[in-house]
């Protein structure tokens, strides 16, 4: 038996031997061993994010829940994990998407300061956990769901390139070109002649070629350049109404906002004529700017109405508010914006809360808003009757222009 048991263990060992010596001819072993050349060609293939992984290019803080069948489409260019904005798309239903990161921030001690809503259509969740808002808006069609997540972290700062957009000096708004926007059919009157007349006098950026997207929530910094560049466009023969832009030689008043930044001029130029709050106003808890944070309904109407004014706010309290709007939810608007909308309800028919939101008995102030409806408080400035609206600069603009 010792005999039998060493020849075959032999005969199996000259086998073995046999096989790796032939593994050069043996296409099936050198496919399993040889290097794959495409790897070699592409050492970092692309990646479709899953539950649980990350595309090298995504810079989404680990905080921010990650939907597992979305596919990373862009990132905002000098994104990190401090602020940013990342797209993405996903083939799943829009409510199913709007679903999953309720729960996720739910479960995870988030707080919810705009939650997505199927009564009134917003797709806008803005969340706020450890110092890190975000915000998610969801646009959806019949295929696919896209959706953007806007994050910033408090203290995060964000690098642009030399010259991002034109050069602006003081006092002169960049070359303004007008703009007719195909996306806006569904939105109904009057808000979509706001657009309409905003568009045509250049006020109004487009996200996408000639795309407006009326519905998706706008940004801080998108509303302040808006603002700047409608009043001073209504008022191009008036300098005395007009905004002066922030220099660059200036010390930012905001810890996020350098003079890098394309936005710069505009929102230097409100902090320093004293319409939003900062370390210019003496307010040490408006350091920061939140550029890429949504817009809110109490933030809209405490910038909008002091340029309707054109003088010092009157006192407010809750108690005002609430007689004279009625709305249900004063107690939840932040003390700072009551003297706004308390001088708004003056305003009468030309109210910008009656121009842009009817008639309610609910602010909603934490509420983000849509592009069509920052578009619609632009529409005109004034106060009790003294003022102007967009569709009288175009007639003045017309008539001044040569006949050809």
């Amino acid at each position: 038996m010792p005999k039998v048991r060493l020849y075959t263990s032999f005969t199996l060992l000259i086998t073995l031997l046999s096989l790796l010596n032939s593994c050069s001819g043996n296409k099936f072993l050198e496919g399993r061993f040889t290097p794959d050349p495409n790897l070699q060609n592409n050492p970092t293939p692309t990646i479709t994010p899953e539950v649980g992984s990350t595309p090298n290019t995504n810079t989404l803080p680990p905080e921010i829940p990650q939907y597992p069948t979305a596919k990373l489409l862009s990132v905002e260019p000098n994104s990190t994990e401090n602020i940013g904005k990342t797209r993405w798309v996903t083939p799943d239903p829009i409510n199913q998407i709007g679903e999953f990161y309720q729960q996720q921030f739910q479960g995870n001690n988030w707080q919810i300061i705009t939650p997505f809503s199927s009564i009134d259509g917003n797709n806008t969740l803005v969340a706020s956990k450890d110092g890190l808002q975000t915000t998610i808006t969801l646009e959806g069609n019949s295929s696919e769901t896209q959706f953007t997540i806007d994050y910033q972290r408090e203290g995060g700062t964000i690098s642009y390139s030399p010259n991002p957009s034109p050069t602006i000096t003081p006092n002169q708004l960049p070359t303004q070109e007008s703009v007719s926007f195909s996306d806006i059919a569904q939105v109904s009157d009057p808000l979509r002649r706001h657009i309409q007349d905003l568009g045509t006098l250049g006020v109004l950026t487009p996200q996408n070629g000639n795309l407006f997207s009326p519905n998706t929530a706008i940004t801080r910094r998108e509303f302040a350049r808006w603002l700047v560049r409608a009043n001073n466009t209504f008022y191009q023969n008036d300098p005395g109404k007009q905004i002066r832009l922030g220099e660059t030689t200036s010390q930012s008043a905001f810890q996020d906002v350098n003079v890098s930044d394309p936005d710069f001029p505009y929102i230097q130029g409100l902090a320093e004529a004293g319409i939003i709050p900062s370390r210019l106003t003496g307010d040490n808890n408006a350091l920061l700017f939140r550029p890429t944070a949504v817009l809110t309904r109490e933030v809209l109407v405490s910038w909008k109405v002091p340029f309707d004014l054109r003088k010092g706010l009157p006192t407010a309290t809750i108690e005002n508010v609430k007689d004279t709007w009625g709305f249900q939810d004063v107690s939840k608007v932040d003390p700072k914006a009551l003297r706004s909308l308390y001088a708004d309800y003056q305003n009468g028919d030309l109210a910008n809360i009656r121009r842009v939101f009817g008639y309610t008995t609910l602010f909603q102030p934490k509420k983000a808003v849509t592009r069509a409806e920052a578009a619609s408080t632009l529409w005109y400035f004034g106060y009790q009757g003294e003022g102007i609206n967009a569709e009288e600069v175009l007639q003045a603009k017309n008539q001044t222009q040569p006949t050809q």
